[in-house]
């Protein structure tokens, strides 16, 4: 595929690359750990403007990496947000200069367990210290204050990148002009812990996990496939999956085998063994506890006795279940409460929580108007 095939495509982008906190000066964890060196993989799009006043940083979720638009050269793949990043589109790059970074704790490029460790020239593996959504906020900080970036126009995201955008709001607010988060919640459920932690049993139960330490060996595709794919489920809807594949079966008859009958089920396997090729294990246990452990609840998003000069564009979806639309309007209520200037969308998809990556033209409005009045 040719990038002037893809409308309005950035065409072929690069990732870069911004090392710091070098020892002494490591970055302090919300654990009380430290971390450093750091490097954080990141793309950028458009053309920062003199003042440096047109910055928009944009946050992937969980799955996600630093590659939000375009074509990397040699690949047919564009980037995760590729229908929303570019000219003329929601996040337009004819008058924005747009980020993304691969969080730490991720494998993208980013300082995670798969990263060598300075201190022994080893994976990290289990000794990367347990990170935090704020932890992978105040990593962006410093890339945003590399870039002599003073104040962003708005951050954004889906998912874990909505709760990043929230904590930037309550970490940085005099960095912000608005904050669009998107399909989120400001901590999550029990519900939402628990699909996390059936994953990483999953992963942990696979022999070949030993016990992190297994970059010398095989990576544990069973066990992080199979938390692939009950993630997967979450992030589609009933009324979706009966559309995409009702109860049809991949041949004519059943098998009388346990082997993939339905189309949904190798549909399922595909994902999962897909993931297994492009993700590291370690770093799905280090991220899905990161969002576990987030919580912007009470008066963390906003202190008390700060008014935080902001424009908030909550986004939820109607058959969104894992993220479901209660918790985007517990944020926008918290907003009101505390006097800060918050909209509230709710769109009718079928597409699950899944659907702010695909449900283009609405958002592509929404996000445009508010940028408009910002």
């Amino acid at each position: 595929m040719e990038a002037k095939n893809i409308k309005n495509s950035l065409g072929i982008v690069e990732a870069k690359y911004y090392t710091f906190a070098q020892p002494p000066d490591e970055l302090v964890l919300e654990s009380g750990q430290k971390l450093g060196p750091i490097t954080l993989a990141y793309e950028a799009y458009g053309k920062l403007n003199e003042g440096k006043s047109n910055a928009i940083l944009l946050l992937h979720a969980l799955s996600g990496d630093a590659h939000a638009a375009g074509l990397h050269q040699g690949e047919e793949k564009a980037g995760w947000w590729d229908s929303m990043v570019g000219p003329d589109k929601a996040f337009d790059t004819n008058k924005y200069f747009l980020i993304c970074s691969n969080v730490i704790g991720g494998c993208k490029g980013s300082t995670g367990p798969s990263s060598k460790n300075a201190k022994t020239g080893k994976p990290f593996a289990l000794d990367f210290p347990i990170i935090t959504i704020a932890d992978m906020v105040n990593a962006q900080k410093y890339l945003i204050d590399y870039l002599g970036i003073g104040k962003l126009v708005t951050v954004a995201g889906g998912s874990m990148g909505g709760m990043e955008a929230l904590q930037w709001a309550a970490s940085y607010p005099e960095r912000l002009r608005s904050c669009i988060p998107i399909s989120t919640a400001l901590k999550h459920s029990p519900q939402q812990i628990a699909f996390h932690e059936v994953g990483r049993q999953a992963v942990m139960a696979d022999l070949d996990w030993r016990e992190g330490n297994y970059y010398s060996f095989n990576q544990p595709e069973r066990g992080l496939a199979v938390a692939r794919m009950i993630g997967h489920i979450t992030y589609m809807s009933d009324q979706s999956m009966e559309e995409k594949f009702s109860r049809r079966l991949k041949d004519k008859d059943h098998s009388f085998k346990f082997t993939t009958d339905f189309e949904v089920e190798g549909y399922l396997r595909y994902r999962g063994d897909s993931f297994v090729k492009r993700f590291d294990a370690n770093s799905y246990l280090y991220i899905t506890k990161a969002m576990d452990y987030f919580d912007l609840s009470g008066d963390k998003l906003i202190r008390p006795g700060t008014n935080p000069d902001i424009r908030f564009l909550v986004i939820a979806f109607k058959s969104d279940w894992l993220y479901p639309a209660y918790q985007s309007q517990e944020i926008v209520r918290l907003l009101k409460t505390r006097g800060v200037d918050g909209t509230y969308c709710e769109i009718k998809s079928t597409y699950g929580h899944d659907a702010f990556l695909v449900e283009v033209k609405e958002q592509t409005r929404l996000i445009r108007h508010f940028l408009n009045n910002v």
